[in-house]
């Protein structure tokens, strides 16, 4: 067995350094064991500490010399937590998105490659046991100990008998089917417990009792009184019930009347009971989508599908189908939803339909749930995962299917290292498990639909609503005719007198503000007109402290006009309002109506977001005001108004892509009023009625939309086009991070010159400080470059040499660089 001699192993050790395989001997009586795709102990560094490791290959030969080698430790599992697709996906992430391995690692696997994981063996049947008289001494030995201890760790067997090549032994006794094998967590995944109380005397007893206690312990009486005829009971509900505090049971206790024990509550994520969720026949143009990617799978002609569906055009049901067709083949399914559109009607409809071989994965989920649902995964009881972006990595066998449902959605792209495009990871797992991938939205990523159009993605158009629903009118509303009426308020009288109207006849409103970023920008109220950078054709930001416009891409930077240079009217100024100045003039409006505000700020706490959308189910809120966070998926049939108070803020974010986001949102909260019977309408309130924007989301008229968007990214070299690459240089003193970003940014410069990239120096901008100069006491500031699809591997490999290789050494160990391929926002 000489072909697995040297192990190339990725260590978990945080450090840049080490972000390299490391090549370890193996043991010989590992040499059958040991697997890609397993996790072993390595001893690491000058103190050999053990620290865990994955195998990611085998070498016959190496070029240096062996004797510096050291011995792999120990094995961890007895089979491989990632397949060699997953492998190969790992090491494609990691160059693609400039990562370290361990980033990679600790991605894709559920909880972190840490040696929390415990191998556990229990004996399933002690009286077959007896049959095996032809195992040699080993086995029997395990079968003693097992019957002596219960279950054991593999890890303390192998110490306590001596054995090395312990998981040979393991692994015949589970194919004899002699012992089960379960893995658990240690004492990370905290557990979840709860009091019960259990009664120590019978119910004959009871009056003797009662008897002994003073009269005046009148609670610890009723509460004895109450356990008669009851077994146990949780405290929480024995204080409800007998309306007493905890020390009235602690007193009980102490007096060894009761006894008070914590006891594990079991996890399950589907807590309550689902009804089934029947099969619908589809409509003509459902049947049709579905036959064309039904018939594009069984003739190996496509296997990516963009579905451009209006809102409400049924796509859930092609997906459920879908997934039935698969499942006949035996394969598996992965459906991604956005985290905000997990809610429980989501969840239903697959569960409903598909029962338990469904998994969910959210990020609600605690460790050892998330563990949990992983395991059934991997061992294949379960077929279908729904999930927000990191369920791409479930570990499927036989991947068939992959949906992406709102595929334009921005959380679709981590935020953290690696910081992946999870449409890409997507298309990379399908090309390695030959499984198809299916988009899907009502308003596809410019970047999706132009792939689409170019035949590298098949499209597919459902252009009606299933139960033929009007989509809700939206009504603009110009602001600046209301400056001339002389009303300087933030509502429209339509606006206004709509509001009245509903919290008259008890409808509800939702109030949405699109702001995300503290960016201010100066324009006209009279006109609408925006100040907006010549080069980058994005809006400039209005530093109020130096009253200075500045272009956060380029750089460019202007005062302020006092005038406007296009109606010469003196209304021309800055615009900025947030979520809490606009909950206080509705509360001054309104002063009958109960409201309640939702956005970053005040949902963080878990559940706090959930509360808050149960009371306006509860119609205890008549008005609602909240950022982007409600825009997703809510159905309130009692919701009959939607009011956007200024499309002007999302429209004007200094990024390329806030055209698309504003066409996104208006369309998405358009589809939102008016879900039930009642017919809903949308105000939307603006100062630029006529941006193509709004006008082509106001028609619900994507491909005009589509038309103009895509004219403009062509001609300011921006994706589809170009790939954005942003590099954030973050740090505590701001003189550093200037100097660090300048120097990194001539360095870049000069190495592009020096290997004769015929590369313009008008595709780097900056460095300039970063639109959101400062986080946390952090300063930033960035650098974009802009390069076409055949130059970003050169430039990747530049900025890796720079950025991350070189800097190592370098005295400036405080600075941190953030590399960004293709970011969903610059700010």
């Amino acid at each position: 067995m000489h072909h697995k001699k040297y192990a190339e192993i990725i260590v978990d050790n945080k450090s840049r350094n080490t972000d390299i395989t490391y090549t370890y001997l193996v043991p010989d009586e590992y040499a059958d064991e040991v697997q890609r795709g397993i996790r072993v102990l390595v001893p690491f560094g000058k103190g050999d500490k053990l620290l865990e490791g994955i195998i990611t290959d085998f070498q016959e030969k190496i070029s240096f010399d062996s004797h510096r080698l050291k011995y792999i430790d120990s094995i961890i599992d007895n089979k491989p937590v990632l397949s060699q697709q997953m492998l190969e996906l790992a090491s494609w992430m990691k160059s693609k998105y400039l990562a370290q391995y361990i980033e990679v690692f600790k991605t894709i696997l559920p909880s972190g490659i840490t040696n929390k994981v415990k191998k556990v063996v229990t004996l399933k049947n002690i009286h077959e046991t007896k049959k095996f008289n032809g195992l040699k001494s080993n086995y029997e030995k395990i079968i003693e100990l097992l019957k002596k201890e219960g279950s054991c760790e593999i890890k303390f067997i192998r110490k306590k008998l001596d054995i090395r090549n312990i998981h040979r032994y393991i692994d015949e006794l589970e194919k004899k089917g002699l012992i089960d094998i379960y893995e658990k967590i240690d004492s990370d995944v905290k557990k979840k417990y709860q009091k019960v109380v259990y009664k120590t005397f019978n119910d004959t007893e009871l009056k003797t009792i009662l008897n002994d206690m003073n009269s005046n312990a009148k609670r610890q009486i009723e509460m004895l009184e109450f356990l008669k005829g009851k077994e146990s009971i949780l405290l929480s509900d024995l204080l409800n019930q007998v309306s007493t505090v905890k020390s009235t049971a602690l007193a009980l206790e102490k007096k060894g009347y009761i006894k008070i024990i914590d006891e594990e509550v079991k996890r399950n994520p589907i807590t309550k009971t689902i009804p089934e969720y029947p099969k619908v026949k589809l409509t003509k143009k459902q049947q049709e989508c579905f036959d064309t990617i039904f018939s594009n799978i069984t003739n190996n002609k496509n296997n990516k599908f963009l579905i451009h569906g209006v809102t409400g055009s049924g796509k859930t049901e092609i997906y459920l189908q879908l997934i039935e067709k698969i499942l006949e083949v035996n394969k598996q399914s992965i459906v991604l939803v956005p985290e905000i559109s997990l809610t429980p009607q989501t969840v239903e409809r697959f569960v409903g339909r598909f029962g338990n071989r469904v998994a969910i994965l959210h990020s609600r989920l605690s460790l050892g749930e998330r563990f949990d649902e992983w395991q059934r995964i991997r061992d294949g009881s379960v077929d279908i995962v729904i999930g927000a972006r990191s369920a791409i990595f479930a570990p499927f066998k036989d991947l068939g299917l992959i949906i992406i449902d709102e595929e334009h959605e921005t959380s679709y792209k981590s935020s953290m290292n690696p910081k992946y495009n999870t449409i890409e990871v997507a298309e990379k797992r399908c090309e390695l498990e030959n499984s198809v991938l299916v988009l899907g939205s009502a308003t596809p990523s410019i970047e999706s639909y132009y792939r689409a159009k170019k035949g590298q993605i098949k499209l597919i158009t459902l252009s009606t609503r299933v139960l033929d629903r009007e989509l809700p009118p939206i009504e603009v509303v110009d602001m600046t005719d209301e400056l001339e009426k002389g009303n300087k308020s933030i509502f429209s009288e339509k606006l206004f007198n709509s509001i009245n109207e509903n919290l008259n006849n008890n409808k509800q409103t939702i109030l949405f503000l699109n702001r995300r970023g503290f960016s201010t920008f100066v324009s006209c109220r009279k006109c609408g007109y925006v100040v907006k950078c010549m080069n980058c054709d994005i809006s400039m930001t209005y530093h109020i402290s130096k009253n200075i416009l500045k272009c956060h891409y380029c750089g460019l930077a202007k005062k302020p006009p006092s005038i406007c240079p296009q109606c010469r009217s003196k209304y021309i100024k800055y615009f900025g309002i947030g979520t809490q100045k606009v909950e206080e003039l509705v509360k001054e409006s309104f002063p009958q109506a109960r409201i309640a505000r939702m956005d970053v700020d005040n949902t963080t706490k878990k559940g706090s977001h959930d509360k808050i959308l149960s009371r306006v189910k509860n119609k205890e809120i008549d008005i609602l005001i909240g950022t982007q966070m409600i825009s997703k998926g809510l159905d309130f049939p009692n919701v009959t108004l939607v009011g956007i108070i200024a499309a002007d803020i999302s429209l004007n974010l200094p990024d390329f892509k806030s055209s698309e986001r504003t066409f996104q949102l208006i369309t998405q909260v358009g589809g939102r009023a008016g879900r039930g019977d009642s017919k809903g309408k949308v105000i939307l309130q603006t100062y630029e009625p006529n941006h193509y924007s709004i006008k082509t989301a106001k028609e619900h008229d994507y491909i005009s939309f589509y038309e103009k968007e895509i004219i403009l990214r062509k001609a300011f070299n921006y994706p589809p086009f170009y790939n954005i690459i942003g590099i954030t240089i973050v740090g505590q003193n701001q003189g550093k991070v200037s100097t660090v970003s300048k120097k990194a940014a001539e360095a870049i410069k000069l190495k592009l010159e020096k290997r004769k990239v015929n590369f313009s120096d008008d595709n780097i901008l900056g460095p300039n400080p970063a639109p959101i100069s400062k986080i946390k006491s952090n300063y930033r500031w960035q650098i974009i470059i802009k390069c076409k699809d055949f130059e970003i591997d050169e430039i990747k490999g530049i900025i890796e040499e720079i950025c991350i290789t070189d800097w190592n050494e370098k005295e400036y160990d405080d600075i941190r660089f953030n590399i960004d391929i293709n970011p969903n926002s610059m700010m």
